[in-house]
């Protein structure tokens, strides 16, 4: 089964489906793409990634504060994470994590977000989708610290074989976004060849990283397939064996999809 990771339904441009969001969630479904994880990244969309799911048996959710969407006076509430994890399609929490690359005058700010979430993880049991870019050793020294026994995964991965390797030791998965087909991604393909067949995810973190050949373009569902198959090709399996061992490792995370 092709699952799609790690995708905002809520930011797709629709144009080409003139603005249904179904046309575009069927052109995925007709290539083979059966679930959908719809990611939330503030406050404001949870509500809207909720009612993407209820409205759409294939999708779930997530909720969380992104990094990047954290304000200069705005402190990720426990309460406020705790009762919007309280929801039957809300499979897990995030994304969060740290990303230093664009806001590193926020480093401090990061980490107690980050914390927060990780804590929720410990209270409800829900894995975290981790955001984390230019903070390898923070990020991973919060994961040690926060010692989650439903670990999470480290989305759309662009870090070295050492991190990977690192967050593989506690617990965690990979997911792999169209970043991978990218001429200039050579150490990342290092990274995909290496990763457990039991603990890799494929996403689009669509509307952005569209894979080749679509780079350039809004990115949507569906491309979840290029990805897929550029994997399984990488890896050297089938491409029906990439979709199962993908399908059965985004089952095993985020078990309540299979409710």
């Amino acid at each position: 089964m092709l699952i799609d990771s790690h995708c905002h339904l809520d930011r797709l441009d629709l144009t080409p489906y003139n603005g249904s969001l179904e046309a575009a969630l069927d052109a995925a479904r007709t290539r083979g793409v059966r679930k959908f994880l719809c990611i939330g990244v503030d406050a404001t969309n949870a509500p809207v990634v909720q009612a993407l799911a209820d409205q759409h048996a294939d999708v779930f959710c997530s909720v969380g504060v992104h990094p990047l969407d954290l304000k200069d006076s705005t402190q990720t509430d426990l309460d406020w994470l705790l009762t919007a994890l309280d929801h039957p399609r809300t499979v897990a929490i995030g994304e969060t994590g740290l990303d230093y690359h664009y806001e590193p005058e926020l480093a401090e700010q990061q980490q107690a977000s980050f914390a927060v979430h990780l804590q929720a993880a410990k209270v409800t049991g829900k894995p975290v989708v981790i955001h984390t870019r230019a903070a390898r050793a923070d990020t991973l020294t919060l994961l040690r610290e926060a010692d989650l026994p439903n670990a999470g995964v480290l989305h759309c991965f662009t870090e070295d074989w050492d991190m990977a390797r690192a967050a593989l030791d506690m617990g965690y998965y990979i997911s792999l976004s169209g970043i991978v087909t990218f001429r200039n991604a050579e150490a990342l393909r290092d990274v995909a060849r290496q990763v457990p067949a039991d603990r890799l995810l494929v996403e689009t973190d669509s509307p952005y990283l569209a894979p080749i050949p679509h780079r350039g373009k809004p990115n949507e569902p569906q491309f979840v397939c290029e990805v897929a198959a550029f994997l399984a090709e990488l890896r050297g399996v089938s491409v029906d064996t990439l979709w199962q061992q993908t399908g059965d490792n985004f089952h095993r995370l985020f078990p309540l999809t299979t409710v």
